[in-house]
C-alpha cells in the first residue's frame, strides 16, 4: 500500500462516516439502504434488458436511455463497497489509493451522467423539431460516437483528481464527511497548499452547470418549437415525450443544486444532513430513474408488462 508521507505521522487510511449521531441504527438504516440498492439494479438491469431484446426499441432515444441507465448502474456500484461496510459491518476505514480509485469513479460518473442528460435533451429539440430527419441524423453509428465522445470526455475531465489528491500532503485530519469519497471532502484534509485542487474542482463544478445551463437553453427551444404547432392534441404529443427526461433532469440535478447552495450559504448546518443530501445524490437517481422511464414511457411500460405477462402464461 502506498503510504502518504507527512510531518508528523504516516496516513494510510480515511476514516469514513455513517449516519452522524444514528451510529447505534446503522445496522437498521443498511435495510433501506440495501433494498435500494438491489431495486435500482433490478429496473436498471430491466430496462437494458428490454431494449436489447424489443427491435421497435433500437432508437436514438432508447440508445440514449441505455446510456443514462448504464451510467446509473456505474454510480450505484462505485459508492456500494463503503456504504456497505459502513452500515453493515461498522467497517469505516478506507485506505488512501482505494479511497482516490472510489472519488475518481464517482466523479466520472456523475459527469458522464450528465454529459448523457444533456445529449437527450438535444435528442429531444432533434425529434421535435425535424422529425423527417430525426432518424437519418441520429444514425446506429453516429449515436455510438457520440455516446464514445461522452465517456472519455466525462473521465478525462476527472482523470488529474486521484493525482493531483495523491501530491497533497495530510495531517492529523482524516476523517471525512460522507459515506464514500469525494475530491472536494478530501482535499479539505490536505495542510499543504490545495490550490491546484481547489480551481481544478470549481472548474469540474463549472462543467456540469454549462451541462444544466445548456439543458435548459434545449428545453426553451423545445418550447418555442411546440408552440409554434398549431394543433394543441400535437402540442401535449411533442411535450409528453419530455416528461420523463425532465424528471431524470430534476432528481439529478436538484440534489447538487441544494448541496451547492447550503455549502455555498449556509453558516451552520448539521452534518446529518450534508450527509443526507450527499446519499440522495448517489442512491435517487439510479433508483428513481428506472422507474419513472417505466411509468411515463409507454413503449417501455408496454413492453415490460407483456414480458411479465408472458412469464406468468408459461
Amino acid at each position: 500500500m502506498s503510504i502518504i508521507n507527512i510531518s508528523h505521522a504516516e496516513i494510510t487510511t480515511f476514516i469514513l462516516v455513517g449516519m452522524p449521531g444514528l451510529e447505534y441504527a446503522h445496522i437498521w438504516i443498511s435495510i433501506p439502504i440495501c433494498n435500494m440498492y438491489l431495486i435500482a439494479l433490478l429496473g436498471n438491469c430491466t430496462i437494458l434488458f428490454i431494449i436489447k431484446t424489443e427491435p421497435s426499441l433500437h432508437e436514438p432515444m432508447y440508445y440514449f436511455l441505455s446510456m443514462l441507465t448504464l451510467s446509473d448502474m456505474g454510480l450505484s456500484f462505485s459508492s456500494l463497497p463503503t456504504m456497505l461496510r459502513i452500515f453493515l459491518f461498522k467497517a469505516s476505514e478506507i485506505s488512501a489509493n482505494a479511497c482516490f480509485a472510489q472519488q475518481f469513479f464517482i466523479h466520472g460518473f456523475t459527469a458522464l451522467e450528465s454529459s448523457v442528460l444533456l445529449i437527450m435533451s438535444f435528442d429531444r429539440f432533434l425529434a421535435i423539431h425535424n422529425p423527417l430527419r430525426y432518424s437519418s441524423l441520429l444514425t446506429t453509428l453516429r449515436v455510438a460516437q457520440i455516446g464514445i465522445v461522452c465517456f472519455f470526455k466525462s473521465f478525462l475531465l476527472v482523470l488529474p483528481f486521484p493525482f493531483t489528491l495523491r501530491m497533497l500532503k495530510y495531517c492529523e485530519k482524516r476523517q471525512l464527511s460522507h459515506s464514500y469519497c469525494l475530491h472536494q471532502d478530501v482535499m479539505k484534509l490536505a495542510c499543504s497548499d490545495n490550490q491546484i485542487d481547489v480551481i481544478y474542482g470549481f472548474f469540474g463544478a463549472l462543467c456540469l452547470m454549462v451541462d444544466f445551463m445548456l439543458i435548459a437553453v434545449s428545453y426553451i427551444l423545445i418550447l418555442k418549437t411546440v408552440l409554434g404547432i398549431a394543433s394543441q392534441k400535437e402540442q401535449l404529443k411533442a411535450l409528453n415525450t419530455c416528461v420523463s427526461h425532465i424528471c431524470a433532469v430534476i432528481i439529478f440535478y436538484l440534489p447538487i443544486i441544494n448541496l451547492a447552495i447550503v455549502h455555498r450559504f449556509v453558516q451552520h448546518v448539521s452534518p446529518l444532513f450534508n450527509v443526507l443530501m450527499a446519499n440522495v445524490l448517489l442512491l435517487v437517481p439510479p433508483l428513481m430513474n428506472p422507474i419513472v422511464y417505466c411509468v411515463k414511457t409507454r413503449q417501455i411500460r408496454v413492453k415490460v408488462v407483456a414480458k411479465l405477462c408472458q412469464k406468468q402464461i408459461y
